[in-house]
């Protein structure tokens, strides 16, 4: 039992439930007004607008819907979550993926940007050739699934909390509802609603969070009880040479895995380069990412703090349960609040959530109507079909995606493995194709043999797959703490080098160069 500050409960849950109901449905209605708007007003209907907004995004909404694609369900719920469940230096998405948009900015924008791509698999067909591209896309489309994933299941227990549904119903709603959205069209639509939904959670997580902190006395009170409880802890990252405390043994070196996965496994998705191509131009793409980067870590400060709050918070003191680590968020907000407080803040994270699927899904369509079917299948698509295929696969993904947020309902571990796939097995892909002139398809398809089999040979908790290599550090429950992800990274992109220097004389490199972009017409 938690046990910690006795209060009685500032609200009943009917009240709460229809005053939230109500609140979201003005916020989702705003939302899809929006939307509406941008796809008349702003879109001419041609796939470049559906892809690329015209590639005439203004900074500010560049900076906004960057922040935003990354600043939604998995990203909120799971800070709180991990905050709650295993303390402050486990939280390390908000600095990862802030520092993987600072590097981005600096490194990987500008030059996608100049080149003038139309996807992110753009540079690796040029490099390594249409088929190449279309086996990249699979660890692509897995980690847009999982993401999109996570975000559901946070959209499922933000509505089964409000509306006492049940886990499967919600997330079914949910998945009805982003889909529905997404089917919109247009990265216009989608650009302008992030707009909205950012500001919408930022706003309403700021007010609401301190709110809740009064419920145990104030945000200082909430702190102390936070870091007596949590010890070590409490800290943002552990100590230089924590792997000598007992309390932290191997963990050590899998918390450093688990941080260079998300600063490198944050960099090759398309939701954010997509972002990047339809800047004016390669300036702004970069000024965009080190803004979003800073608004990144300012969003997930509310979420982080509601999660301390209910770790000194007595549940059954309230009468209710003791809420799962992926349901502290909204438990919080419902039971710590007033009922319009509450409403506001389940409110704008049920409307926020939004900003996150619509992107993962579009960015997965996208790529896959681009560099797969429009290369192996049809290249002289005309716009209107290429329209279609994306919308068709749009369908498809959000199906995949909601099965999977049925089957593992920690936002935490999809929001993880998410980074995890196109970490060791993408990243190293990417970089290559932008920065090696003399890597070929043979040494990509080496490196992704090797990626592939080193890091899928330790194993998945997840999914249930043992380990198969034998790679040191297993705890007693099975798991790999060895850093084996950075190395299934590191390993691979090496053999990528060396491979493709080896088979120069049969592989020829081939050379980046300013694609045809557009409407899909040629």
């Amino acid at each position: 039992m938690r046990s910690g500050v006795y209060f009685e409960p500032m609200l009943e849950p009917l009240d709460v439930q229809w005053s939230a109901v109500l609140v979201m449905a003005v916020f989702y209605a705003l939302i899809f007004a929006v939307g509406l708007y941008a796809a008349r007003r702003k879109s001419h209907g041609t796939a470049e607008d559906m892809l690329l907004a015209g590639r005439a995004l203004p900074i500010w909404i560049g900076v906004l819907t960057m922040s935003a694609t990354w600043v939604g369900g998995g990203y909120i719920n799971g800070s709180a979550e991990a905050a709650y469940s295993t303390g402050l230096v486990w939280v390390q998405a908000p600095w990862g993926y802030s520092l993987s948009m600072v590097i981005g900015g600096l490194f990987f924008a500008p030059i996608m940007r100049r080149h003038g791509f139309t996807t992110m698999l753009d540079p690796l067909h040029q490099r390594f050739g249409r088929r190449m591209a279309a086996l990249l896309y699979l660890p692509a489309l897995t980690g847009e699934i999982f993401w999109s994933a996570a975000i559901l299941t946070a959209l499922g227990t933000t509505f089964g909390t409000v509306l006492n549904l049940d886990f499967t119903v919600s997330i079914l709603l949910s998945a009805a509802v982003a889909v529905g959205y997404t089917l919109i069209g247009g990265l216009w639509a989608v650009a302008l609603t992030d707009v909205v939904q950012l500001l919408l959670l930022v706003v309403g997580l700021w007010y609401v969070a301190p709110i809740a902190a009064e419920a145990l006395g104030g945000i200082d009170q909430a702190w102390t009880t936070y870091v007596d409880r949590m010890g070590p802890a409490a800290s943002l990252m552990p100590a230089w040479g924590a792997w000598r405390d007992p309390a932290w043994g191997n963990s050590y070196w899998r918390w450093w895995d688990s941080m260079l996965m998300l600063i490198f496994g944050g960099l090759p998705w398309h939701g954010y380069f997509q972002r990047v191509l339809a800047m004016r131009d390669a300036a702004a793409a970069r000024t965009a990412s080190l803004i979003g980067a800073a608004v990144c870590v300012i969003a997930a400060i509310p979420a982080v703090l509601i999660g301390i709050v209910g770790t000194g918070v007595d549940w059954e003191a309230l009468g209710v349960p003791t809420p799962e680590p992926a349901l502290i968020l909204p438990w919080v907000l419902r039971y710590l609040t007033d009922p319009w407080v509450a409403a506001l803040g389940l409110g704008a994270l049920a409307a926020a959530v939004m900003s996150s699927v619509d992107s993962s899904i579009l960015s997965a369509s996208s790529m896959g109507a681009w560099n797969v079917y429009r290369p192996l299948w049809k290249p002289a698509v005309s716009a209107d079909q290429l329209t279609r295929v994306i919308r068709r696969t749009i369908v498809l993904v959000g199906i995949s995606a909601t099965i999977l947020a049925l089957r593992v309902q920690s936002v935490y571990a999809l929001w993880y493995l998410s980074s995890d796939f196109v970490y060791c097995i993408l990243f190293p892909q990417l970089l290559v194709a932008l920065y090696d002139r003399r890597a070929n398809r043979i040494g990509s398809i080496a490196g992704f043999a090797v990626s592939f089999i080193m890091r899928f040979g330790g194993g998945e908790p997840v999914f249930g797959l043992p380990a198969l290599l034998p790679y040191p550090m297993i705890d007693a429950s099975g798991v790999v703490l060895f850093p084996f992800k950075t190395l299934s990274m590191l390993c691979g992109l090496l053999t990528i080098i060396v491979v493709s220097r080896l088979t120069a004389a049969r592989a020829a490199p081939r050379a980046l160069a300013a694609p045809q972009s557009g409407s899909g017409t040629r």
